[in-house]
């Protein structure tokens, strides 16, 4: 076993005390700041709600959420899980599993936690920064064909997420690939759905219904996500478009990567996709413009930010012989 190792399994001898205390928290990465941090502020924000039924399954749901993080993560940090794949698993599930669950249970939270919606000031800013509603400027060009490239894309977005988020967070043996695209794509999801708690709307195929001249056709790949819509979407989950944000977060991490396989080839695919999905979110009726500019924003500021934090966290590691970022499968 190597000397960082053991550093790393005597330390926890002590957490009873400020001194052991301090050596857990030293070994937390930036990743498990920012996902307990959301969990917490997500859980406080439906704390301070009106008190009522809803309310009080939100609060369960969010709350036994944070704990699972907070545990996982302590657990792992603190050496208490076995080394190896165990705790390579643990840790992945703990960070990643209640951040993703935290999404779906986000349309009995949201009108908890904030029961309005801002949609007729999301419209004006439209009007007023860019002259144009888009949902409203397509309408024109609403046809059976347009409606299933469009709906395509957009459900094509899990796919974008699945390929990318499972081989790499599961399967990566890179810290600094690991690192910056979890790191990245946390931020995304952390941030994006922080500020829906904040900016709720239902967007334009809600608040401008009657304003359209023309309904969507049937078809297979509209009926697809209509029908993922209405059974998992968080309904109030507009501002900033995560539609946007992910996918062209994992262009840019794809661009930025070009020299190593698979992204090489890849990032040119994803990252035309990924224009065709957000275009999708405008088209169908899902987001404002300034949801997308949002998005395109976030996306920006966390591929951005992710190398930067990976880099400064993986130095300090190696000076204070500190175990990896993320667990490793093998001992």
């Amino acid at each position: 076993m190597s000397s960082s190792t053991k550093t790393a399994v005597r330390a926890p001898g002590g957490t009873g005390s400020a001194a052991g205390v301090l050596s857990l928290l030293e070994r937390f990465g930036p990743q498990d700041w920012l996902v307990i941090g959301y969990l917490a502020y997500a859980t406080l924000g439906v704390l301070l709600a009106e008190p009522s039924p809803a309310r009080s399954a939100a609060l369960l749901k969010m709350g036994a959420l944070f704990a699972w993080s907070a545990l996982g993560v302590a657990l792992v940090r603190a050496s208490w899980v076995p080394e190896g794949w165990l705790r390579a698993i643990v840790y992945r599930v703990s960070i990643y599993g209640p951040v993703q669950l935290s999404y779906f249970f986000f349309r009995d939270v949201l009108p908890v936690v904030n029961p309005g919606s801002l949609d007729r000031e999301l419209q004006a800013l439209d009007v007023a920064l860019f002259g144009v509603e888009p949902a409203l400027a397509l309408d024109r060009f609403v046809t059976t064909a347009t409606t299933e490239w469009f709906s395509y894309f957009y459900f094509g977005y899990f796919f974008v997420l699945a390929l990318h988020v499972i081989p790499i967070l599961f399967f990566s043996r890179s810290q600094r690939i690991l690192g910056e695209f979890a790191l990245g794509a946390l931020i995304v999801a952390c941030v994006g759905q922080s500020i829906y708690m904040l900016v709720p709307g239902f967007g334009p195929y809600k608040a401008m219904e009657s304003e359209f001249q023309n309904a969507f056709p049937g078809g297979l790949w509209y009926g697809m996500v209509m029908r993922t819509v209405e059974s998992a979407g968080a309904l109030k989950d507009i501002f900033p478009s995560l539609h946007t944000a992910f996918p062209m977060f994992i262009s840019l991490f794809s661009f930025y990567n070009r020299r190593r396989l698979p992204y090489k080839y890849s990032w040119p695919l994803v990252f035309i996709y990924s224009l065709n999905i957000v275009g999708a979110t405008l088209f169908l009726r899902w987001h404002y413009l300034v949801d997308v500019v949002a998005g395109l924003v976030l996306a920006f500021s966390a591929a951005t930010l992710s190398p930067i934090l990976i880099e400064r966290d993986r130095a300090r590691r190696a000076r204070r012989a500190l175990e990896p970022l993320w667990p490793e499968y093998n001992r």
